[in-house]
């Protein structure tokens, strides 16, 4: 797909649902009693992966596209799926359903795509043994197909090594069929969607600091939920409206949760004019319209504890650092490295690719910010993100940038490149 340089961008755009927690409603819906009704879902290929395992183990679920009924039957109601259970490109479908299906009463086999099948899976095979689990990689190189076989499971309190909310999920999941509590400690704190919408669902869960922990449940219970619009997608329209000269984009009602707001926090530090207009605080999570204004932007460094709240975003950060006076360092971003694609060096590639001045960190990337983008060949790798970053990219970049295999982006953001396109003028 080919893309050109681009005038101011202007007008107001609806980004779809969040991920996070369109993934989760679904499958704490489907171990919930009664019907959960979620608006704004997101009707992306990963999400849609999770609706059919879920269908797979006998939940019926409604998707009329602009609203989806899961009609659960409790927490113990699952059935064994007659075959394989396809999580498709989705990590966070493959890592939470692990944690529902080590305490169910059947086995089944857990397997997803090319690139689910490289994605690091012994982050939760490890504390979901250590509760009990059955649970194998299939070609015992700690990634899917997986095999699980349901346990009775313990409690137990677990320090990871990683901040990963996929990785705390999954053993919140398992805790609520433990014995005894279960407590998950990180290194720093992750996106707390779950926690969040467990508490939501009737579970015994609370949170400290950087540990969370959960009670055994005797049921959940359906509830409402309406999914706000995902801040790693307005991500991309953050990006472009700060770096197009003469942009103003009003991008409407946008996920604010402070675990996930990372984006935010590092545009005001390098000098971006956003405005927060109409904040809602409702089901524990905020949301806002954004204004954004086209602002001469600052290099900064990104590190610590500002990564886990931001790690989805850092492709298009990586592109904004670009157009930003001075050299943008990002380091303490190793995980960036078992995404999708490896994107690190996918991000290297391609800024190279563009004219971008460069360099590749074990743990992140340093661009060398000022330097005039021209258009050239950007290899997408299959990776929805990469994707939409290097189109942000191509809207300051002279000439014709060309994206391989840019319909990825139906993973999270089906309309993208046509609500890009309306912007422009």
């Amino acid at each position: 797909m080919k893309f050109s340089k681009s005038g101011p961008l202007k007008g107001t755009v609806t980004i779809p649902g969040d991920k996070s927690i369109s993934h989760r409603s679904v499958m704490f819906g489907s171990i919930a009693r009664g019907t959960t009704e979620i608006t704004g879902f997101l009707q992306g290929a990963d999400c849609l992966s999770t609706i059919s395992c879920f269908e797979k183990m006998g939940i019926q679920i409604e998707n009329t596209g602009s609203s989806v009924l899961v009609h659960g039957n409790g927490l113990h109601g699952l059935k064994a799926p007659e075959q394989i259970l396809d999580c498709g490109n989705s990590g966070t479908t493959t890592r939470l359903i692990s944690g529902i299906l080590a305490a169910q009463n059947f086995s089944c086999t857990l397997t997803g795509d090319d690139s689910i099948q490289k994605r690091p899976m012994k982050r939760i095979m490890e504390p979901l043994s250590m509760m009990g689990a059955q649970i194998s990689s299939l070609r015992s190189n700690g990634c899917a197909p997986l095999q699980i076989t349901g346990s009775p499971l313990h409690g137990i309190h677990y320090t990871s090594k990683v901040a990963s909310a996929q990785v705390k999920s999954s053993i919140l999941l398992a805790g609520l069929y433990a014995d005894g509590e279960t407590s998950v400690t990180e290194p720093a704190l992750s996106r707390n969607h779950s926690e969040i919408m467990l508490k939501y669902f009737g579970a015994d869960i609370r949170s400290e600091g950087c540990t969370a922990s959960i009670r055994p449940a005797e049921e959940l219970y359906g509830q409402k939920i309406t999914v706000p619009g995902d801040i790693s997608s307005a991500a991309y329209f953050i990006a472009a409206a700060l770096i197009v000269p003469g942009s103003e984009v009003l991008i409407k009602d946008v996920g604010i949760n402070p675990t996930r707001d990372g984006m935010l926090r590092v545009c005001r530090e390098m000098g971006a004019d956003i405005e927060l207009l109409n904040p809602v605080y409702d089901d524990g999570e905020p949301r806002a319209d954004l204004l954004i204004r086209h602002s001469h932007l600052k290099a900064m460094e990104i590190k610590g504890d500002l990564i886990p709240a931001l790690i989805d975003e850092i492709p298009v950060i990586a592109v904004m650092a670009c157009a930003a006076e001075g050299n943008t360092v990002i380091k303490d971003a190793a995980e960036l490295r078992v995404k999708e694609s490896d994107r690190i060096l996918t991000v290297a590639n391609n800024l190279r690719a563009l004219g971008a001045d460069v360099d590749e960190l074990d743990d992140g990337l340093v661009i060398y910010g000022g330097k005039p983008l021209t258009g050239g060949i950007i290899e997408s790798y299959m990776d929805h993100r990469i994707a939409m970053s290097f189109a942000v990219g191509s809207l300051i970049a002279n000439g014709e940038t060309d994206i391989r295999n840019a319909e990825c982006v139906n993973i999270s953001y089906p309309g993208f490149y046509e609500d890009l396109e309306k912007l422009k003028h």
